[in-house]
C-alpha cells in the first residue's frame, strides 16, 4: 500500500459515534458522542425517530448504541432539562459545522440561561448584520439541543421561531424553565 492510498483509507473511515437514550418531561432524549465529546443532543417522541434524525445528521458515521458509554452524558442533559440550574458548562462538546455556523453557535453560548436574543442581534454580534436568515438557518441545523442554546433565539417581536427543530412548545417550555431558574437565583 502506498502512502497516498493509506491516507485516503484513513480519510474515508467513518467516525465512530456512540449514543444512548434518556427520558425527560419534554420527551425522549438521545445524546451522541465521539472521542472528543458530545456531538449531538436530540429530543423527540421516540427512540426510532431520534436514531433516524442522528443518522441524517451524520450520514457517514458509524453509529453504535452504547448505553453505558452514554450514561453520564445522558444523565447530565436530562438533569439540565428538568432543572436548568444544573447547567451544562462541564459537558465536553465536539461542535461540528461550517465556520459560519460555529461563529453563530459560539455567540449563542454567550446568552445566559433565563435570557433571550434575536436573530438580528446574533447577526450583528458576529459581524454579519445582513445575515439574519443565515443565522436562522444555523440555528435550525444545530446538532446540540440545549448545550448550544438555539431555543434562546427569538424573532424581533419576541415570538418563538416557529421553526424550532424540536417544536415550539418545547422551545417555550425551556425558555420558561430557564427564566424561572434565573428569577429564583435572584430572590
Amino acid at each position: 500500500m502506498t502512502k497516498t492510498s493509506s491516507r485516503k483509507e484513513v480519510k474515508d473511515q467513518s467516525p465512530d459515534i456512540r449514543y444512548g437514550f434518556g427520558k425527560s418531561s419534554l420527551g425522549r432524549i438521545l445524546v451522541a458522542s465521539s472521542d472528543k465529546g458530545v456531538v449531538s443532543i436530540l429530543i423527540g417522541d421516540s427512540n426510532a425517530q431520534l436514531v433516524e434524525d442522528l443518522q441524517s445528521r451524520f450520514p457517514k458515521a458509524h453509529l453504535r448504541h452504547d448505553e453505558p458509554e452514554a450514561a453520564g452524558f445522558v444523565k447530565a442533559v436530562v438533569g439540565y432539562v428538568e432543572d436548568p440550574s444544573n447547567g451544562l458548562a462541564d459537558l465536553p462538546l465536539d461542535i461540528r459545522g461550517t465556520t459560519f455556523q460555529k461563529r453563530v453557535w459560539k455567540s449563542l453560548l454567550d446568552i445566559p440561561a433565563g435570557e433571550t436574543s434575536t436573530y438580528t442581534e446574533i447577526a450583528q454580534k458576529i459581524g454579519s448584520p445582513k445575515a439574519i436568515r443565515a443565522v436562522g438557518n444555523a440555528c435550525s441545523t444545530n446538532n446540540l439541543a440545549f448545550a448550544v442554546p438555539c431555543h434562546r433565539v427569538l424573532h424581533k417581536d419576541g415570538s418563538v421561531s416557529g421553526g424550532y427543530h424540536w417544536g415550539d412548545d418545547r422551545q417555550r417550555e425551556m425558555i420558561e424553565r430557564e427564566a424561572r431558574r434565573d428569577s429564583s437565583k435572584k430572590s
